[in-house]
C-alpha cells in the first residue's frame, strides 16, 4: 500500500493484535494467581456475579463521649498537680461542669487545659469551671472518624481476600460497601462489627473488695472475661501499651493453648511493653480487646523482644480473623449496619445474558444498516466495529476495571456511536468524489476533512464521560468507564483502522472508481 504510511500500518497492526490477545483472559475467565496474563481480565461487579451490599454508619457519638471523658481526665490530672480538689463532675451532652472547693488557681487550670484542647470554650464562674465543645470540635472528630474508618475497612476487606470490592464514603458518616462474589457475608459482617481496639493493662488482684461491690475506684475499671462474662477483672484504666503500636500479627499454634495470635510491636511499643513487663514481674497483664479480657497471664519474666502471643481458646477461623483485625488496626468508633442486601448469582447471570442479547441485536442491526447503505465500505466499517469491541474489552481487562450492568449499557451505546464517525467519513468521501476524478485523492481528502468533526464530537462526549467518572459513584462510574474507553477506541478504529482497511481493499481490488 504505497499510498498509506508504513508507520500507520505498523501502529494499526500492533493495536489490533494486542486488542485481540488481551481479550483472551476475559473470554476464558480462568483463575490463576501465578499467571500474570490471565489476571488481565474484566472483573464482574456485584450486579453481574452476585454478592453482598452493605451500608455502614460510623457511630461518632461514642467518640464525642470518649473525648469528653478524656477532657475530664486531663482536667483532673491538672487539678491534682495543682493540689486542688474536684468535688463534683457533671457531663451533659456538649459540656462538662467541674465543681471545686474554691476558685483558687482556676485560671491556671483553664490555661493548661487550653494548651491541649484549642477548639473548646472554658467559662469560670465562682468555684465552677464549665467546658463547652462547639460544632467545629464535633465536626472535626466526626470527619477524622469517617476517614480513618474508611481506610481500616478497606484494609480489613483486602486482608480477608475479597476481590474488587467497592468501598466509598456515602454522605457525612456512612460507608458504602459492595462485595462481588462474597458467599459468606456473615464473616465479613463479623470482621467489620468489631472495633478491634486492643490494649494491655495491669491487673489489680489485691483489691478484691471493689470487685465484690462491682465498683471501680478512681483510675481503675472493671472488665469482663471474653469467654465467661461472670468472671471480672479489676485493671488499670490507663493502658501500658496499645494496638496502635502493633506492626504485625499472624496466626500461630501452641501445643498447650491451641490456636493463638502472635504479634510484634514497633520500637516505641517494644519499649513500653518491655518496661511494663520488667517492672511487674509476678503480676498479671490483661490483654483487652473491645472492652473484654481475652487473656490475663502472669508475667514470668521481662519481655524485651517486642513480641508476644495472645491465646484464648480460639478456633482456627477466630485466630485468623483476630490477626486480620489487629493488622488492619482498630476502628475509631463502632460501625452499625444500616442496610444490607444480597444479590444472587442467578440474577447476575440473567443480567449478563440480557446484556449479550442486547449487544448482539444492536451490532447485527448496525452491521446490516451499514452494508445496505455503504456496500463494501459498510462491510469494512463493520470489521472495524468488531475490532472496536475487542479493544474495549482488552482495555477493561488491562486496567482491571469492574464491569457492571450500567457498564454493559455503555458498551451497547458505544456500538451505536462507533459507526457514527464512519458515516461522517463516508459522506465526506461522497462529496469529494463529485469534485475529484481520482478516487484515492477523494478517499484521502474525505478522511482529512472529517477528522476535525470526529474529534469535536468525540472529545465533548469524552469530557462528559470523565466528569461522570469524577463526580459520579457506583453504577454511574461503571457506565462512564466503558463509555470513555469506547469513545477512545471508536476514534482509533474510525480514523486509523477504517482508513487502513479501505486503502488495503483499494490496493487489492485494483478498481479505478468506487460507488458509495
Amino acid at each position: 500500500m504505497k499510498n498509506y504510511p508504513l508507520w500507520k500500518s505498523i501502529l494499526v497492526f500492533l493495536v489490533v493484535s494486542l486488542g485481540i490477545i488481551f481479550t483472551i483472559p476475559s473470554l476464558i475467565y480462568q483463575e490463576d494467581p501465578k499467571n500474570w496474563f490471565l489476571k488481565n481480565k474484566i472483573n464482574l461487579g456485584l450486579d453481574l456475579q452476585g454478592g453482598s451490599y452493605l451500608l455502614l454508619e460510623v457511630d461518632s457519638n461514642i467518640l464525642i463521649d470518649e473525648e469528653l471523658e478524656n477532657i475530664s481526665d486531663s482536667l483532673r490530672q491538672i487539678a491534682r498537680n495543682e493540689k486542688i480538689s474536684v468535688t463534683n463532675i457533671q457531663i451533659n451532652l456538649d459540656k462538662i461542669i467541674f465543681r471545686f472547693r474554691d476558685n483558687a488557681s482556676l485560671e491556671k487550670i483553664r490555661n493548661e487545659l487550653l494548651k491541649n484542647y484549642r477548639d473548646i470554650k472554658i467559662v469560670i464562674s465562682n468555684n465552677l469551671l464549665t467546658v463547652h465543645i462547639n460544632e467545629k470540635f464535633k465536626k472535626s472528630i466526626q470527619e477524622s472518624a469517617i476517614k480513618q474508618s474508611l481506610e481500616i475497612v478497606r484494609k480489613r476487606i483486602d486482608e480477608s481476600g475479597t476481590k474488587e470490592p467497592l468501598i466509598q464514603r456515602s454522605g457525612k458518616n456512612r460507608i458504602l460497601l459492595q462485595l462481588p462474589g462474597v458467599k459468606d457475608p456473615e464473616r465479613i459482617k463479623d470482621l467489620l462489627g468489631k472495633t478491634a481496639k486492643l490494649t494491655f493493662h495491669m491487673v489489680d488482684d489485691e483489691d478484691t473488695i471493689s470487685l465484690k461491690v462491682n465498683r471501680a475506684p478512681f483510675g481503675k475499671i472493671i472488665v469482663s472475661d471474653y469467654l465467661d462474662k461472670e468472671i471480672k477483672y479489676l485493671v488499670e484504666k490507663k493502658s501500658r501499651v496499645g494496638g496502635e503500636n502493633l506492626v504485625d500479627a499472624k496466626t500461630s499454634f501452641d501445643p498447650t493453648d491451641g490456636h493463638a495470635v502472635s504479634f510484634r510491636f514497633d520500637t516505641t511499643g517494644a519499649q513500653k511493653f518491655g518496661k511494663a513487663t520488667s517492672d511487674n514481674v509476678g503480676k498479671r497483664f490483661a490483654v483487652i480487646l473491645d472492652d473484654v479480657v481475652i487473656t490475663a497471664p502472669v508475667i514470668r519474666s521481662a519481655i524485651t523482644g517486642g513480641s508476644g502471643v495472645i491465646s484464648g481458646n480460639f478456633t482456627s477461623q477466630e485466630a485468623a480473623d483476630l490477626a486480620v483485625l489487629l493488622r488492619a488496626g482498630a476502628l475509631p468508633a463502632p460501625l452499625n449496619i444500616i442496610e444490607e442486601r444480597s444479590v444472587g448469582p442467578g440474577l447476575g447471570s440473567d443480567s449478563i445474558s440480557a446484556g449479550k442479547i442486547a449487544s448482539i441485536i444492536g451490532m447485527t442491526l448496525v452491521c446490516i444498516f451499514m452494508i445496505l447503505i455503504y456496500g463494501i465500505f459498510g462491510l469494512l466499517a463493520n470489521i472495524a466495529l468488531i475490532v472496536n469491541l475487542f479493544i474495549i474489552v482488552s482495555l477493561l481487562g488491562a486496567i482491571g476495571a469492574t464491569l457492571t450492568l450500567p457498564g454493559i449499557a455503555g458498551i451497547v451505546l458505544t456500538i451505536g456511536m462507533a459507526v457514527d464517525a464512519n458515516v461522517l467519513i463516508f459522506e465526506r468521501i461522497k462529496e469529494e468524489l463529485t469534485k475529484n476524478s481520482k478516487t484515492i485523492i477523494a478517499i484521502k481528502d474525505g478522511f482529512a476533512k472529517a477528522i476535525s468533526t470526529i474529534l469535536d464530537a468525540n472529545i465533548t462526549t469524552l469530557i462528559a464521560a470523565l466528569l461522570l467518572f469524577v463526580f459520579g459513584s457506583g453504577p454511574i462510574k461503571g457506565f462512564s468507564i466503558t463509555l470513555s474507553l469506547g469513545v477512545i477506541a471508536s476514534m482509533f478504529t474510525a480514523m486509523m483502522l477504517t482508513n487502513f482497511l479501505i486503502h488495503l481493499w483499494f490496493s487489492f481490488s485494483k478498481k479505478k472508481k468506487i460507488h458509495l
